[in-house]
């Protein structure tokens, strides 16, 4: 393992990607052992006004992506989605949904991550789990 200091939560906003920044995903706290982040409902919506499933798993993939990042970059490596499967558990209305990663295995060639979602109430909205493939840094990185 290799000393690379590990991005702070608001140089990984300030990285955090299109998609993460058009669906207002805001990164609270990331380490390599637990990831926060939260997302608003309103403009995440499926036509019945809920919080979309889709917008979960982004949400989702987005904690569990950072977190291996993390890992990956403190080995000299890059991370790679591989799998990700979301079990979505009640509604959100409103208001503002809760991701937390926390690693299942943090290993020399995968990273994986079980992420919950929880409403403001604390309730959870959906769980998911996500791994990533270890990679070399590819040549000129």
């Amino acid at each position: 393992m290799t000393d690379r200091q590990s991005p702070s939560a608001e140089e990984l906003n300030a990285h955090r990607g299109a998609l993460a920044e058009r669906m207002g995903i805001e990164i609270l706290e990331a380490t390599t052992d637990r990831i926060v982040a939260r997302m608003p409902v309103e403009g995440n919506t499926q036509p019945y006004g809920l919080l979309h499933g889709g917008a979960s798993v982004v949400l989702a993939e987005t904690l569990g992506s950072i977190g291996s990042a993390v890992h990956a970059h403190s080995l000299g490596k890059i991370a790679v989605g591989l799998d990700i499967n979301a079990t979505h558990h009640r509604a959100a209305r409103s208001g503002w949904v809760t991701g937390t990663a926390i690693p299942v295995t943090l290993g020399g060639s995968v990273a994986c991550y079980e992420v919950t979602i929880t409403d403001d109430e604390g309730r959870r909205t959906c769980t998911s789990r996500i791994t990533c493939i270890l990679r070399d840094l590819p040549p000129g990185a």
